[in-house]
Protein backbone atom coordinates (compact mmCIF):
# COMPACT_ATOMS: atom_id res chain seq x y z
CA UNK A 1 0.00 0.00 0.00
CA UNK A 2 2.90 2.38 -0.60
CA UNK A 3 1.58 3.77 -3.87
CA UNK A 4 0.61 7.44 -4.03
CA UNK A 5 -3.08 6.57 -4.19
CA UNK A 6 -4.79 3.47 -2.85
CA UNK A 7 -8.11 2.24 -4.18
CA UNK A 8 -11.12 1.26 -2.12
CA UNK A 9 -10.54 -2.30 -3.30
CA UNK A 10 -6.94 -2.15 -2.01
CA UNK A 11 -8.24 -0.98 1.36
CA UNK A 12 -10.93 -3.66 1.63
CA UNK A 13 -8.47 -6.38 0.67
CA UNK A 14 -5.87 -5.14 3.13
CA UNK A 15 -8.41 -5.01 5.97
CA UNK A 16 -9.59 -8.54 5.20
CA UNK A 17 -5.99 -9.83 5.23
CA UNK A 18 -5.21 -8.08 8.51
CA UNK A 19 -8.34 -9.51 10.11
CA UNK A 20 -7.46 -13.00 8.91
CA UNK A 21 -3.92 -12.65 10.27
CA UNK A 22 -5.28 -11.42 13.60
CA UNK A 23 -7.64 -14.38 13.91
CA UNK A 24 -4.90 -16.87 13.01
CA UNK A 25 -2.33 -15.45 15.42
CA UNK A 26 -4.40 -15.75 18.58
CA UNK A 27 -3.20 -13.98 21.73
CA UNK A 28 -0.53 -11.31 21.35
CA UNK A 29 2.28 -11.53 23.89
CA UNK A 30 3.81 -8.55 25.67
CA UNK A 31 7.08 -9.21 23.85
CA UNK A 32 5.37 -9.08 20.45
CA UNK A 33 3.61 -5.85 21.35
CA UNK A 34 6.85 -4.26 22.54
CA UNK A 35 8.63 -5.39 19.38
CA UNK A 36 5.95 -3.81 17.18
CA UNK A 37 6.12 -0.54 19.09
CA UNK A 38 9.92 -0.56 18.92
CA UNK A 39 9.82 -0.93 15.15
CA UNK A 40 7.68 2.20 14.87
CA UNK A 41 9.98 4.03 17.28
CA UNK A 42 13.01 3.13 15.17
CA UNK A 43 11.22 4.18 11.97
CA UNK A 44 10.68 7.68 13.39
CA UNK A 45 14.16 7.98 14.87
CA UNK A 46 15.94 6.85 11.72
CA UNK A 47 13.88 8.99 9.35
CA UNK A 48 13.13 12.13 11.36
CA UNK A 49 15.05 14.43 9.02
CA UNK A 50 13.21 13.29 5.89
CA UNK A 51 9.88 13.50 7.71
CA UNK A 52 10.40 17.04 9.04
CA UNK A 53 11.60 18.15 5.59
CA UNK A 54 8.42 16.78 4.00
CA UNK A 55 6.25 18.57 6.58
CA UNK A 56 8.13 21.85 5.97
CA UNK A 57 7.55 21.53 2.23
CA UNK A 58 3.87 20.68 2.66
CA UNK A 59 3.26 23.69 4.92
CA UNK A 60 5.33 26.09 2.87
CA UNK A 61 7.31 26.94 6.00
CA UNK A 62 7.45 24.96 9.25
CA UNK A 63 10.61 24.91 11.38
CA UNK A 64 12.25 21.49 11.64
CA UNK A 65 12.68 21.97 15.38
CA UNK A 66 8.96 22.53 15.85
CA UNK A 67 8.07 19.47 13.77
CA UNK A 68 10.53 17.43 15.83
CA UNK A 69 8.99 18.66 19.08
CA UNK A 70 5.34 18.49 18.07
CA UNK A 71 5.21 15.43 15.83
CA UNK A 72 8.31 13.26 16.17
CA UNK A 73 9.03 13.66 19.88
CA UNK A 74 5.33 13.80 20.73
CA UNK A 75 4.73 10.50 18.93
CA UNK A 76 7.88 8.94 20.39
CA UNK A 77 6.76 9.84 23.91
CA UNK A 78 3.43 8.05 23.37
CA UNK A 79 5.13 5.02 21.81
CA UNK A 80 7.78 4.71 24.52
CA UNK A 81 5.31 5.17 27.37
CA UNK A 82 3.13 2.41 25.91
CA UNK A 83 6.14 0.14 25.33
CA UNK A 84 7.34 0.55 28.91
CA UNK A 85 3.97 0.06 30.63
CA UNK A 86 1.93 -2.35 28.51
CA UNK A 87 2.87 -5.48 30.46
CA UNK A 88 1.32 -4.03 33.63
CA UNK A 89 -1.76 -2.86 31.70
CA UNK A 90 -2.27 -6.33 30.19
CA UNK A 91 -2.68 -8.18 33.47
CA UNK A 92 -6.02 -9.81 34.24
CA UNK A 93 -7.96 -7.93 36.92
CA UNK A 94 -9.56 -10.13 39.61
CA UNK A 95 -13.08 -8.97 40.49
CA UNK A 96 -14.99 -9.50 43.71
CA UNK A 97 -17.40 -12.44 43.64
CA UNK A 98 -20.95 -12.15 44.95
CA UNK A 99 -22.27 -14.30 47.81
CA UNK A 100 -22.68 -17.16 48.31
CA UNK A 101 -20.45 -18.10 45.39
CA UNK A 102 -17.52 -16.28 46.96
CA UNK A 103 -17.71 -18.88 49.74
CA UNK A 104 -18.02 -21.81 47.36
CA UNK A 105 -14.88 -21.22 45.31
CA UNK A 106 -16.23 -19.36 42.26
CA UNK A 107 -13.90 -16.70 40.83
CA UNK A 108 -14.13 -13.88 38.32
CA UNK A 109 -11.75 -11.62 36.45
CA UNK A 110 -11.56 -9.18 33.56
CA UNK A 111 -9.35 -9.88 30.55
CA UNK A 112 -8.06 -7.11 28.26
CA UNK A 113 -8.16 -8.46 24.72
CA UNK A 114 -7.27 -6.71 21.46
CA UNK A 115 -10.22 -5.82 19.26
CA UNK A 116 -8.58 -6.60 15.92
CA UNK A 117 -7.74 -3.96 13.31
CA UNK A 118 -7.92 -0.27 14.19
CA UNK A 119 -8.36 2.32 11.43
CA UNK A 120 -6.65 5.65 12.12
CA UNK A 121 -7.52 8.78 10.11
CA UNK A 122 -4.86 11.41 10.79
CA UNK A 123 -4.99 15.13 10.20
CA UNK A 124 -2.72 17.65 8.52
CA UNK A 125 -1.89 19.99 11.40
CA UNK A 126 0.02 17.28 13.33
CA UNK A 127 0.51 14.77 10.51
CA UNK A 128 2.75 12.33 12.40
CA UNK A 129 1.41 12.77 15.92
CA UNK A 130 -2.24 12.15 15.01
CA UNK A 131 -1.26 8.86 13.36
CA UNK A 132 1.43 7.48 15.65
CA UNK A 133 0.19 8.60 19.08
CA UNK A 134 -3.12 6.70 18.80
CA UNK A 135 -1.18 3.89 17.09
CA UNK A 136 0.85 3.54 20.30
CA UNK A 137 -2.32 2.80 22.27
CA UNK A 138 -3.65 0.47 19.57
CA UNK A 139 -0.44 -1.59 19.36
CA UNK A 140 -0.05 -1.70 23.14
CA UNK A 141 -3.51 -3.27 23.28
CA UNK A 142 -2.39 -5.95 20.78
CA UNK A 143 -4.22 -4.66 17.72
CA UNK A 144 -3.18 -4.23 14.11
CA UNK A 145 -3.77 -0.95 12.30
CA UNK A 146 -4.31 0.74 8.97
CA UNK A 147 -3.37 4.42 8.80
CA UNK A 148 -4.66 7.06 6.43
CA UNK A 149 -2.63 10.29 6.51
CA UNK A 150 -4.25 13.56 5.49
CA UNK A 151 -4.15 14.37 1.78
CA UNK A 152 -3.66 18.06 2.70
CA UNK A 153 0.03 17.22 3.33
CA UNK A 154 0.75 14.93 0.34
CA UNK A 155 4.55 14.73 0.63
CA UNK A 156 4.33 13.71 4.25
CA UNK A 157 1.56 11.22 3.51
CA UNK A 158 3.51 9.56 0.71
CA UNK A 159 6.69 9.38 2.80
CA UNK A 160 4.83 7.84 5.76
CA UNK A 161 3.35 5.23 3.42
CA UNK A 162 6.74 4.39 1.90
CA UNK A 163 8.55 4.19 5.23
CA UNK A 164 5.88 2.01 6.82
CA UNK A 165 5.95 -0.33 3.80
CA UNK A 166 9.73 -0.60 4.09
CA UNK A 167 10.01 -1.03 7.86
CA UNK A 168 6.76 -2.61 9.09
CA UNK A 169 4.79 -5.76 8.34
CA UNK A 170 1.72 -4.56 6.38
CA UNK A 171 -0.34 -7.23 8.12
CA UNK A 172 0.43 -5.41 11.39
CA UNK A 173 0.66 -1.72 10.36
CA UNK A 174 -0.16 -0.50 6.87
CA UNK A 175 -0.83 2.86 5.22
CA UNK A 176 -3.31 3.83 2.52
CA UNK A 177 -3.29 7.17 0.75
CA UNK A 178 -5.95 9.05 -1.15
CA UNK A 179 -8.32 11.99 -1.14
CA UNK A 180 -11.69 12.61 0.49
CA UNK A 181 -13.28 9.74 -1.46
CA UNK A 182 -10.91 7.24 0.12
CA UNK A 183 -11.47 8.88 3.50
CA UNK A 184 -15.20 8.39 3.08
CA UNK A 185 -14.67 4.75 2.13
CA UNK A 186 -12.19 4.27 4.99
CA UNK A 187 -14.74 5.30 7.61
CA UNK A 188 -17.29 2.96 6.01
CA UNK A 189 -15.12 -0.17 6.31
CA UNK A 190 -15.85 -2.76 9.04
CA UNK A 191 -12.87 -1.95 11.24
CA UNK A 192 -12.88 -3.18 14.83
CA UNK A 193 -12.31 0.39 16.04
CA UNK A 194 -11.94 3.70 14.22
CA UNK A 195 -9.98 6.82 15.20
CA UNK A 196 -10.55 10.18 13.54
CA UNK A 197 -8.85 13.50 14.23
CA UNK A 198 -10.31 16.54 12.50
CA UNK A 199 -13.27 18.88 12.38
CA UNK A 200 -16.58 18.34 14.15
CA UNK A 201 -18.44 18.44 10.82
CA UNK A 202 -16.37 15.63 9.30
CA UNK A 203 -16.44 13.80 12.63
CA UNK A 204 -20.22 13.54 12.34
CA UNK A 205 -19.88 11.95 8.90
CA UNK A 206 -17.21 9.54 10.14
CA UNK A 207 -19.41 8.49 13.05
CA UNK A 208 -22.40 8.06 10.74
CA UNK A 209 -20.41 5.86 8.39
CA UNK A 210 -18.98 3.81 11.26
CA UNK A 211 -22.47 3.29 12.68
CA UNK A 212 -23.43 1.31 9.57
CA UNK A 213 -21.06 -1.44 10.73
CA UNK A 214 -21.45 -0.72 14.48
CA UNK A 215 -17.77 0.23 14.61
CA UNK A 216 -16.80 1.95 17.88
CA UNK A 217 -15.15 5.32 17.35
CA UNK A 218 -12.63 7.60 19.00
CA UNK A 219 -13.19 11.14 17.73
CA UNK A 220 -10.65 13.87 18.46
CA UNK A 221 -12.35 17.01 17.20
CA UNK A 222 -11.99 20.65 18.20
CA UNK A 223 -14.13 23.61 19.10
CA UNK A 224 -13.67 27.09 20.43
CA UNK A 225 -11.40 26.52 23.43
CA UNK A 226 -11.87 29.45 25.85
CA UNK A 227 -9.41 31.19 28.18
CA UNK A 228 -10.65 32.89 31.34
CA UNK A 229 -8.34 35.46 32.89
CA UNK A 230 -9.31 36.18 36.50
CA UNK A 231 -9.09 39.60 38.10
CA UNK A 232 -6.12 38.50 40.17
CA UNK A 233 -4.09 37.03 37.30
CA UNK A 234 -0.60 38.27 36.47
CA UNK A 235 -1.31 39.88 33.08
CA UNK A 236 2.29 39.77 31.86
CA UNK A 237 2.70 36.07 32.61
CA UNK A 238 -0.75 35.34 31.19
CA UNK A 239 0.00 37.25 27.99
CA UNK A 240 3.34 35.44 27.68
CA UNK A 241 1.68 32.01 27.89
CA UNK A 242 -1.13 32.88 25.50
CA UNK A 243 1.30 34.44 23.00
CA UNK A 244 3.44 31.30 23.19
CA UNK A 245 0.33 29.21 22.52
CA UNK A 246 -0.68 31.30 19.53
CA UNK A 247 2.80 30.99 17.99
CA UNK A 248 2.46 27.20 18.19
CA UNK A 249 1.97 25.85 14.66
CA UNK A 250 0.64 29.22 13.52
CA UNK A 251 -2.44 28.65 15.70
CA UNK A 252 -3.26 25.49 13.75
CA UNK A 253 -3.79 23.32 16.83
CA UNK A 254 -7.07 21.72 17.93
CA UNK A 255 -6.59 22.91 21.53
CA UNK A 256 -5.32 26.39 20.63
CA UNK A 257 -6.98 29.27 22.55
CA UNK A 258 -9.82 30.69 20.48
CA UNK A 259 -11.64 33.01 22.89
CA UNK A 260 -9.90 34.98 25.64
CA UNK A 261 -12.09 36.49 28.36
CA UNK A 262 -10.45 39.43 30.16
CA UNK A 263 -11.89 41.60 32.96
CA UNK A 264 -13.14 44.69 31.15
CA UNK A 265 -11.08 47.12 33.22
CA UNK A 266 -7.91 45.13 32.36
CA UNK A 267 -8.60 44.79 28.63
CA UNK A 268 -6.18 47.44 27.35
CA UNK A 269 -3.45 46.37 29.79
CA UNK A 270 -3.78 42.80 28.60
CA UNK A 271 -3.66 43.80 24.92
CA UNK A 272 -0.49 45.80 25.55
CA UNK A 273 1.07 42.86 27.38
CA UNK A 274 0.04 40.46 24.60
CA UNK A 275 1.52 42.78 21.95
CA UNK A 276 4.81 42.96 23.85
CA UNK A 277 5.00 39.21 24.46
CA UNK A 278 4.16 38.28 20.87
CA UNK A 279 6.68 40.79 19.51
CA UNK A 280 9.38 39.19 21.67
CA UNK A 281 8.63 35.82 20.06
CA UNK A 282 8.18 37.13 16.52
CA UNK A 283 9.66 40.63 15.90
CA UNK A 284 8.78 40.28 12.21
CA UNK A 285 6.50 38.11 10.10
CA UNK A 286 7.58 38.30 6.44
CA UNK A 287 10.16 35.63 5.76
CA UNK A 288 10.51 34.79 9.46
CA UNK A 289 11.52 31.09 9.52
CA UNK A 290 10.22 30.73 13.09
CA UNK A 291 6.62 31.36 12.01
CA UNK A 292 4.61 28.40 10.76
CA UNK A 293 2.77 29.21 7.56
CA UNK A 294 -0.93 28.55 7.12
CA UNK A 295 -0.98 25.13 5.47
CA UNK A 296 -2.58 26.16 2.14
CA UNK A 297 -4.41 28.98 0.41
CA UNK A 298 -7.87 27.57 1.12
CA UNK A 299 -7.23 27.50 4.86
CA UNK A 300 -5.68 30.97 4.73
CA UNK A 301 -8.68 32.37 2.88
CA UNK A 302 -10.98 30.87 5.51
CA UNK A 303 -9.11 32.48 8.43
CA UNK A 304 -8.87 35.81 6.59
CA UNK A 305 -12.59 35.63 5.93
CA UNK A 306 -13.39 35.16 9.61
CA UNK A 307 -11.33 38.23 10.54
CA UNK A 308 -12.77 40.35 7.75
CA UNK A 309 -16.34 39.39 8.66
CA UNK A 310 -15.75 40.50 12.27
CA UNK A 311 -14.16 43.76 11.10
CA UNK A 312 -17.07 44.54 8.78
CA UNK A 313 -19.41 44.05 11.73
CA UNK A 314 -17.49 46.64 13.76
CA UNK A 315 -14.86 44.67 15.66
CA UNK A 316 -11.50 46.25 16.39
CA UNK A 317 -8.56 44.36 14.85
CA UNK A 318 -5.01 44.46 16.20
CA UNK A 319 -2.12 43.00 14.18
CA UNK A 320 0.81 41.53 16.10
CA UNK A 321 3.62 42.36 15.86
CA UNK A 322 2.51 44.78 13.11
CA UNK A 323 0.35 44.92 9.96
CA UNK A 324 1.80 43.06 7.01
CA UNK A 325 1.80 43.93 3.33
CA UNK A 326 0.56 40.61 1.97
CA UNK A 327 3.04 38.59 -0.06
CA UNK A 328 1.03 36.18 -2.18
CA UNK A 329 4.01 33.79 -2.24
CA UNK A 330 4.12 33.52 1.55
CA UNK A 331 1.31 32.24 3.80
CA UNK A 332 2.90 33.46 7.05
CA UNK A 333 0.63 35.99 8.75
CA UNK A 334 0.66 38.24 11.80
CA UNK A 335 -1.55 37.33 14.72
CA UNK A 336 -4.87 39.14 14.33
CA UNK A 337 -6.49 40.00 17.65
CA UNK A 338 -10.22 40.50 17.19
CA UNK A 339 -11.48 42.63 20.08
CA UNK A 340 -15.12 42.39 21.22
CA UNK A 341 -16.73 41.17 17.99
CA UNK A 342 -20.53 41.16 17.93
CA UNK A 343 -22.07 37.83 18.98
CA UNK A 344 -23.26 36.86 15.50
CA UNK A 345 -19.81 37.27 13.92
CA UNK A 346 -18.62 34.10 12.20
CA UNK A 347 -15.45 34.10 14.29
CA UNK A 348 -17.59 33.73 17.43
CA UNK A 349 -19.00 30.45 16.14
CA UNK A 350 -16.40 28.79 13.90
CA UNK A 351 -13.13 27.34 15.16
CA UNK A 352 -10.34 29.69 14.01
CA UNK A 353 -7.51 27.18 13.50
CA UNK A 354 -5.02 29.81 12.40
CA UNK A 355 -3.19 33.02 13.36
CA UNK A 356 -6.09 34.88 14.98
CA UNK A 357 -7.70 35.09 18.41
CA UNK A 358 -10.79 36.72 19.90
CA UNK A 359 -10.46 38.87 23.05
CA UNK A 360 -13.63 39.67 24.97
CA UNK A 361 -14.06 42.00 27.93
CA UNK A 362 -16.24 40.71 30.76
CA UNK A 363 -17.77 42.04 33.95
CA UNK A 364 -19.09 38.94 35.67
CA UNK A 365 -17.46 35.49 35.80
CA UNK A 366 -20.75 33.61 36.06
CA UNK A 367 -21.89 35.30 32.87
CA UNK A 368 -18.73 34.01 31.13
CA UNK A 369 -19.41 30.51 32.46
CA UNK A 370 -22.97 30.73 31.14
CA UNK A 371 -21.65 31.76 27.69
CA UNK A 372 -19.20 28.87 27.62
CA UNK A 373 -21.89 26.41 28.68
CA UNK A 374 -24.19 27.81 26.00
CA UNK A 375 -21.78 26.70 23.27
CA UNK A 376 -20.80 23.17 22.20
CA UNK A 377 -18.38 21.53 24.64
CA UNK A 378 -14.80 22.63 23.85
CA UNK A 379 -11.79 20.33 23.62
CA UNK A 380 -9.88 22.47 26.14
CA UNK A 381 -10.50 25.17 28.72
CA UNK A 382 -7.90 27.49 30.28
CA UNK A 383 -7.90 29.52 33.49
CA UNK A 384 -5.35 32.07 34.68
CA UNK A 385 -5.46 33.12 38.32
CA UNK A 386 -4.52 32.12 41.85
CA UNK A 387 -7.96 32.10 43.48
CA UNK A 388 -8.39 28.43 44.47
CA UNK A 389 -12.09 28.85 45.17
CA UNK A 390 -12.66 30.45 41.77
CA UNK A 391 -10.65 27.68 40.07
CA UNK A 392 -12.78 25.02 41.72
CA UNK A 393 -15.99 26.90 40.86
CA UNK A 394 -14.96 27.05 37.22
CA UNK A 395 -13.97 23.37 37.11
CA UNK A 396 -17.21 22.26 38.70
CA UNK A 397 -19.48 24.45 36.56
CA UNK A 398 -18.03 23.83 33.09
CA UNK A 399 -17.28 20.78 30.95
CA UNK A 400 -14.45 20.41 28.44
CA UNK A 401 -12.18 17.69 27.12
CA UNK A 402 -9.30 18.83 29.35
CA UNK A 403 -8.11 21.81 31.38
CA UNK A 404 -4.83 23.66 31.86
CA UNK A 405 -4.51 26.18 34.70
CA UNK A 406 -2.09 29.11 34.38
CA UNK A 407 -0.87 27.97 30.96
CA UNK A 408 -2.36 26.70 27.70
CA UNK A 409 -2.30 23.33 25.92
CA UNK A 410 -0.05 21.59 28.45
CA UNK A 411 -2.58 18.97 29.58
CA UNK A 412 -2.41 17.32 26.15
CA UNK A 413 1.28 16.55 26.70
CA UNK A 414 0.45 14.24 29.63
CA UNK A 415 1.23 10.74 28.42
CA UNK A 416 -0.01 9.15 31.65
CA UNK A 417 -3.42 10.85 31.45
CA UNK A 418 -6.25 10.52 28.91
CA UNK A 419 -6.53 13.00 26.04
CA UNK A 420 -9.92 13.39 24.45
CA UNK A 421 -13.01 15.51 23.92
CA UNK A 422 -16.59 15.59 25.10
CA UNK A 423 -19.74 16.26 23.12
CA UNK A 424 -19.00 18.22 19.95
CA UNK A 425 -15.25 18.13 20.70
CA UNK A 426 -15.15 14.36 20.47
CA UNK A 427 -15.40 11.11 22.39
CA UNK A 428 -13.01 8.49 23.67
CA UNK A 429 -9.37 8.85 24.65
CA UNK A 430 -5.84 7.87 23.86
CA UNK A 431 -2.61 8.22 25.90
CA UNK A 432 -1.59 6.07 28.82
CA UNK A 433 -3.60 3.27 30.37
CA UNK A 434 -6.85 4.91 29.27
CA UNK A 435 -5.66 4.65 25.66
CA UNK A 436 -4.84 0.98 26.18
CA UNK A 437 -8.34 0.42 27.57
CA UNK A 438 -9.90 2.37 24.67
CA UNK A 439 -8.57 -0.17 22.17
CA UNK A 440 -9.10 -3.24 24.35
CA UNK A 441 -12.18 -5.38 24.79
CA UNK A 442 -12.72 -5.75 28.53
CA UNK A 443 -13.99 -9.29 28.76
CA UNK A 444 -15.57 -10.52 31.99
CA UNK A 445 -14.88 -14.17 32.88
CA UNK A 446 -16.84 -16.10 35.52
CA UNK A 447 -15.46 -19.46 36.65
CA UNK A 448 -18.07 -21.45 38.51
CA UNK A 449 -17.50 -23.36 41.75
CA UNK A 450 -17.47 -27.15 41.76
CA UNK A 451 -20.67 -27.32 43.77
CA UNK A 452 -23.88 -25.58 42.60
CA UNK A 453 -26.32 -25.17 45.55
CA UNK A 454 -29.24 -23.68 43.66
CA UNK A 455 -31.25 -26.94 43.41
CA UNK A 456 -30.98 -27.74 47.11
CA UNK A 457 -31.84 -24.14 48.01
CA UNK A 458 -35.00 -24.24 45.93
CA UNK A 459 -33.85 -21.57 43.50
CA UNK A 460 -34.58 -23.64 40.36
CA UNK A 461 -37.90 -25.02 39.04
CA UNK A 462 -40.06 -26.58 40.15
CA UNK A 463 -40.36 -23.77 42.69
CA UNK A 464 -41.54 -24.58 46.20
CA UNK A 465 -43.87 -22.48 48.32
CA UNK A 466 -40.99 -20.68 50.00
CA UNK A 467 -39.40 -19.38 46.75
CA UNK A 468 -41.50 -16.23 46.36
CA UNK A 469 -41.27 -15.48 50.07
CA UNK A 470 -37.46 -15.79 49.93
CA UNK A 471 -37.28 -13.40 46.98
CA UNK A 472 -39.56 -10.87 48.64
CA UNK A 473 -37.53 -11.03 51.83
CA UNK A 474 -34.47 -9.95 49.85
CA UNK A 475 -36.16 -6.78 48.52
CA UNK A 476 -34.77 -4.30 51.07
CA UNK A 477 -33.13 -0.89 51.16
CA UNK A 478 -30.21 -2.16 53.28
Amino acid sequence: MSSATSSVQDLSSLLARQKSAFASAGSVSADTRRQRLQQVIELLVQNHEALTTAIDQDFGGRPAGFSLMNDVLGALASLKHARDHLQTWMQDEPRQMFPPYDQLGATSWVMHQPKGTVGILGTWNAPLYTLFSPLASALAAGNRAILKPSEVVPRTAELVARLCAEHLDPLVVAVVNGGPELGEAFSSEPFDHLVFTGSTAIGRRVMGNAAKNLVPVTLELGGKSPVIISRGADLNKTAFNIAAGKTCNGGQVCINPDLVYVPRDSLESFLNALRSAYRDFNPTVAGNPDIVAVVNQRHLDRVEGLVQDAQLRGARIECLPEPLAVDVQDRRRPLRVVVDPVPDSLIMHEEIFGPAVVVLGYDDLDQVIAEINGRPRPLALYYFGEDAQEQRHLLEHTLSGGVTINDVMMHAAMHDAPFGGVGASGMGHYHGREGFLEFSHMRTVFKASVHDPRREWGLLPPYGDHYLAAMLAAVTCD
